[in-house]
């Protein structure tokens, strides 16, 4: 993995982006990506941290209303993501 991934700091608003560790607290930067993040933040947490991350986090999160839950796993298997 990368130094970080491109994820603009307004998502993660209370955290002091200089020393937040984006590895430790990948479950937080997925949350909220998946709940307010653009089609290409969703491209960059697929590509950092990878699908298999990205569905236990799903599993694991209790942040995550169970439609967004079903929304997420859907969208992260459809084609959607590798449109241009």
């Amino acid at each position: 993995m990368g130094k970080k991934p491109n994820i603009p700091d307004r998502l993660l608003w209370e955290y002091d982006v200089e020393t937040f560790n984006y590895d430790k607290s990948y479950k937080i930067v997925i949350e909220r990506v998946l709940e307010r993040g653009t089609l290409e933040e969703w491209r960059e947490i697929l590509r950092y941290y990878g699908e298999q991350k990205i569905l236990e986090t799903i599993d694991w999160s209790a942040q995550l209303t169970q439609r967004m839950k079903d929304f997420s796993r859907f969208f992260l298997k459809s084609d959607f993501l590798d449109a241009a």
